[in-house]
């Protein structure tokens, strides 16, 4: 994955902001009516139960981009297949482009903390990077996160050894606003008022 997805992460005490957090990034995300967001090019769906079935057990799908899952993606799916509450609405999702109807990669939102604030991680196959997927896909999981109740920060913390995600963060809308350990932190807070 791109972004720093450990299962761990998500119970981690946030680090202290360096600098205001920025709003919410606008996003063209909108829902099918059911879960599945849409933006112009691609469909972030929550994981079916076959979809794990298939990425933990090793089963090539015919819908699944040639490099797709990634390590990463493997990791996601085991974290989604032991938390039940992983695979709703605010948990986690494949990213699929529209165009091919391929599963390109994955994004989601981990259980939020007491205080508001939610992380996310994301992480886009190698056959599909540098095609906006990921500033896209994250834009909207972020303005999506920011509607629900009782949400008023989304963030993400990714290595300070990967810049390529942190330009993916800054070209979403996040603000870098602190790091720790060799992380690096960037969110997005809710329009107040």
């Amino acid at each position: 994955m791109t972004s720093h997805l450990s299962p761990d992460s998500a119970a981690s005490d946030p680090a202290s902001p360096l600098s205001p957090a920025p709003t919410a990034p606008a996003a063209s995300a909108r829902s099918t009516g059911g879960a599945d967001l849409l933006t112009a090019r691609l469909v972030l769906r929550p994981w079916s139960g076959s979809e794990l079935a298939a990425v933990l057990g090793g089963l090539r799908q015919p819908h699944w981009a040639a490099d797709y899952p990634d390590d990463g993606d493997r990791v996601i799916a085991g974290f989604t297949a032991g938390h039940p509450e992983a695979r709703g609405t605010y948990g986690q999702r494949q990213i699929i482009e529209r165009a091919s109807g391929l599963v390109v990669g994955g994004i989601g939102l981990f259980p939020p903390s007491d205080d508001g604030s939610v992380e996310f991680g994301y992480g886009v196959v190698p056959s599909r990077r540098g095609r906006g997927y990921a500033p896209e896909a994250a834009r909207a999981l972020v303005a999506f996160a920011l509607a629900a109740p009782g949400v008023h920060t989304v963030y993400a913390d990714v290595e300070a050894a990967n810049p390529a995600s942190c330009r993916v963060l800054e070209k979403a809308g996040l603000e870098r606003c602190a790091g720790r350990d060799g992380l690096v932190r960037f969110r997005a807070t809710a329009p107040t008022g």
